[in-house]
């Protein structure tokens, strides 16, 4: 029998904390972006280059949870090492070069060819603070600490397990906590991590799985900033709705992923309410109905 999260909120009253939940991400947002964390986060986010669509794929592809990357010098400028031996994450550079030619009639000419050398970058996760350098905000979410006493990474497991793919704790090359592969319907928790981290995990992870499993790889870094922020908003309701406050998390997750816009936020309220609904209902129980 699956596992089930036991409580006495009626289906109704579910779907109105979904809703005052929803509302209040966007809201909390709102007052974070007056924080001195988001202020110092932004200047360190400003600090990386904005990848290509092509280079974002191919980091992907390599490392599927790595989140903010840079050169092995440019780490060092931001006060991190990348430490020694890890792997280089090979995306293409742009440049341009003059060459000369000769013309055929015993002239030379010159001009200017573009070139894309392989350049290597490190994820976050690949590197540590440099001692005596300045601190930096790398997140502006904080990991979350406690247990997991209502079961919700068992229920949503059980779900999700029961709707086709397949879910597994595993130590996660990355600074990421989890990832989805939507081709062969696989989801991936950081083992290493508390069991309120685990819980709000799963349900972000499950509701990729929900909505964004039919977008091509391109589509998904096209958008990546609006699927994270409906995920992590699914994840903060259904995580709300089963007694877990994610906020220490969540909002500076999504402050992160949406530029602190909440407009976005907003106005992906239908998608996110509705499968906020179906997870919710799909994973609790009634005191009632458990004890029948």
């Amino acid at each position: 029998m699956a596992k089930k999260v036991r409580t006495r909120k009626t289906p109704e009253q579910r779907r109105e904390e979904a809703a005052a939940l929803q509302a209040s991400i966007a809201e909390q947002v709102e007052q974070f972006r007056d924080s001195d964390q988001w202020r110092q986060f932004l200047q360190f986010a400003q600090a990386f280059h904005a990848y290509s669509l092509n280079n974002v794929m191919l980091i992907m592809a390599q490392q599927p949870a790595a989140t903010q990357v840079a050169g092995f010098r440019k780490w060092q400028q931001l006060g991190r090492q990348v430490r020694k031996g890890e792997r280089a994450i090979k995306i293409f550079g742009y440049s341009t070069k003059k060459i000369t030619e000769d013309d055929g009639n015993g002239d030379e000419t010159e001009r200017r060819i573009t070139i894309f050398p392989v350049l290597s970058v490190f994820d976050t996760s690949q590197t540590d603070p440099i001692e005596g350098a300045d601190t930096v905000v790398t997140s502006p979410a904080t990991a979350l600490t406690g247990d997991d006493p209502a079961g919700i990474a068992a229920a949503v497991t059980d779900y999700i397990t029961g709707e086709g793919w397949t879910i597994t704790r595993e130590t996660i090359a990355g600074s990421a906590y989890g990832y989805t592969t939507p081709h062969n319907r696989r989801i991936v928790v950081e083992q290493n991590i508390s069991a309120a981290q685990a819980a709000k995990t799963t349900i972000h992870e499950t509701a990729h799985a929900l909505m964004h499993a039919d977008l091509k790889i391109g589509e998904y870094v096209a958008h990546r900033g609006l699927c994270e922020t409906e995920a992590e908003s699914v994840a903060y309701i259904v995580a709300g709705i089963c007694g877990l406050d994610t906020a220490s998390y969540s909002v500076g997750y999504v402050a992160s992923w949406t530029d602190g816009d909440t407009d976005m936020i907003r106005e992906t309220a239908a998608r996110v309410l509705s499968t906020a609904h179906t997870l919710a209902d799909a994973i609790t129980t009634t005191d009632d109905a458990a004890a029948a």
